[in-house]
């Protein structure tokens, strides 16, 4: 058989395994309780912790200012890359008050390998001169005004509330907690909103920031998009996905 057909019963083999995995979930969640699954989003979130006990948000920062700033720049983008980026961000522009005053095209300048880039820097920018104007240069701590700043959506504030405010006002819901949520069955659908408010429900909210950071982990290092390793995975049990 040629590489080619080999690569294309492979590429057919994969989505049909795609297809009965999708099934199996969606049979065997659908004869679950609300209460079978709050009870095994327990036994989830207790593995969790033996398995991230210390997890915590992968981007750098110091301040608060420099997590949101952090969290603009990973949309569509990976920690690593922004990780990378913001130390020359910084340095040239150190405060709030040095962003907003910055010539945008020197920000694009700086962010422009994180991807969309000129979008990017005007929230950047834009973000620090509403800051400055409206909260004294300090970056609010409440959902709704975090809400008011260019480029913040409820994902960036609820990463900002949770990991430097210690409030837990919602669930963050990236690719990694979107994906792992459904294969896990906690969760289904694409729109993180509705995500994040079947996780609040479900999750007791002293959960709601750990299981983000701790999802995350798990899907960077075993539930992974495209190949997850379900043999090495601790929650695989618990999975009506797992491929065991």
């Amino acid at each position: 058989m040629a590489p080619g057909t080999d690569r294309a019963a492979e590429a057919l083999a994969q989505a049909c395994r795609s297809v009965t995995m999708a099934e199996m979930r969606d049979a065997s969640t659908a004869e679950e309780t609300p209460e079978e699954r709050k009870r095994r989003s327990r036994k989830i979130l207790r593995r969790l912790d033996r398995e991230y006990p210390a997890a915590e948000c992968a981007l750098r920062h110091r301040s608060a200012w420099e997590l949101l700033v952090a969290t603009i720049l990973s949309a569509q983008c990976t920690d690593a890359r922004v990780n990378k980026v913001t130390p020359d961000l910084f340095a040239a522009y150190p405060t709030v008050q040095d962003m907003a005053l910055a010539p945008l095209e020197s920000i694009e300048d700086l962010v422009r390998t994180t991807g969309f880039f000129r979008n990017k820097s005007k929230s950047l920018k834009g973000a620090a001169e509403r800051i400055v104007s409206e909260y004294g240069g300090e970056v609010p701590s409440r959902m709704e005004q975090l809400l008011t700043l260019p480029g913040v959506a409820r994902k960036t504030a609820n990463v900002v509330t949770g990991t430097w405010f210690g409030k837990a006002t919602g669930v963050v819901v990236d690719t990694h907690v979107q994906r792992i949520s459904e294969r896990l069955g906690l969760s289904a659908g694409k729109d993180p909103k509705k995500i994040e408010r079947v996780l609040m429900d479900l999750l007791p909210r002293s959960r709601w920031v750990m299981y983000s950071h701790q999802i995350i982990h798990h899907g960077r290092a075993v539930c992974k998009a495209r190949q997850p390793r379900c043999q090495a995975c601790t929650l695989a049990r618990l999975c009506p996905s797992a491929e065991v």
